[in-house]
This record gives structure tokens, sequence and C-alpha cells, in this order.
């Protein structure tokens, strides 16, 4: 009687040892709506007048978010979406716009990961490609790509062993220069960093 009860001891301490948890799929897809909503900092047109003069519309996307855990603790992110299509306003008045695809990988520390409720944090960096420029009529252009940092902070609520609903915050740096199609000199600097708020499901594999 005594080894059935040492027994169902080391069962039970098994059963809540961090070990079980490392015999998950380090394997976990999220499905996304986030409000992207653009900072909109730019400085003055052709080093002239006001500053944050341009400005880029809000609008939701879908994201798909795949991360995979080296520990229990830590993992990492790769959020993906399509090219988004992102109109461009001069003092409130449309002059175009551009599309950008903007792929962010983040390393996550995730603070109490066998908890129903588990917060985490996480920082990395994002690459945006620009494409299908349109601007003035094709007076002005963007540069291709930008490269900035990211920061991130949510909160995964599981539903069983596979299902969570997750709320996500981030803030990324997007900026670009605009230059003139006919003399190629320099009219701006657009800093959009956004905010990107989210909520959604995830499946742990």
């Amino acid at each position: 009687m005594k080894k059935i009860f040492m027994l169902l001891a080391i069962a039970s301490t098994l059963s809540t040892s961090p070990f079980v948890s490392a015999q998950e799929s380090p394997w976990l897809v999220r499905l996304r709506a986030v409000q992207l909503s653009p900072e909109n900092k730019s400085d003055p047109i052709a080093g002239t007048g006001a500053s944050d003069r341009l400005s880029i519309n809000s609008k939701t996307i879908p994201e798909v978010d795949i991360s995979y855990f080296f520990t229990p603790h830590w993992s990492t992110e790769l959020i993906l979406t399509y090219p988004q299509k992102q109109d461009v306003k001069l003092d409130g008045t449309s002059i175009g716009s551009f599309k950008h695809l903007p792929p962010t990988l983040l390393a996550q520390y995730h603070f109490m990961p066998s908890a129903t409720i588990s917060p985490y944090v996480g920082a990395g960096i994002n690459y945006t490609r620009i494409s299908d420029v349109n601007l003035l009529n094709g007076g002005a252009r963007l540069e291709s790509h930008s490269i900035g940092g990211a920061v991130q902070a949510g909160v995964d609520i599981k539903i069983d062993q596979h299902w969570l609903v997750n709320f996500d915050i981030k803030k990324v740096q997007i900026r670009s220069d605009v230059y003139s199609t006919t003399d190629g000199s320099k009219l701006s600097t657009v800093r959009i960093d956004p905010w990107l708020i989210g909520v959604g499901v995830g499946y742990r594999f």
C-alpha cells in the first residue's frame, strides 16, 4: 500500500512539473485581427513649412503568427500578413497610395507558461517591403524598404490543452524618405511607426 501511495505522489508531482510542460509541442499558431494605427509624423515638405502634413489611414488587418518555443519561457514569433494598401494624404487631401508587406520577428519571454492566463513580452526586428507607390500622379516615390525595431506585450488565455484566446499590442518602427521623381531630391521623411492592437485565437499543436 505504501508503494502505491508513493507512486501516486510521484505521478502527481510529475503532472505539475515543468518537465510535463516541456513535452508540449513547441509550435503555436495564432490568427489575429489587428487594428493598425499609424503615428503619422513627417518632416516639413522640402524643408519648409509645418511638420506632420503627411498621413496614412488607420485600418484593420489580418495577421498570422507562428511561434516556436525553445523552452517553456522562451519563444520566437514570426508575424505575417499579405501586402496592405495604404492611402496617403497631404493636409487631409488624398495624394495617392502604396502597399507595404511588414513581416516581423520577435523573441518572447512568457512569465507563467503553465498558467491559464499567461502574459508575455517581446522584442525584435521589422522588415517592411514598400511597393506599388503612386504619389502625386507619379511625382513622388518612397524608399523600397524599411528596417526598424519592434516591441510587444500580450497575454494568452488557455481554453484547453490546444486552444487559447490572445490579446496583443505591438509598437513597430516603419519609416521612409520621400523623393521627387523629377530631380531625385528628398522631399520629406515619414515616420509611420504604427501601434498594432490585436485580438485572436491560437492553437498549440
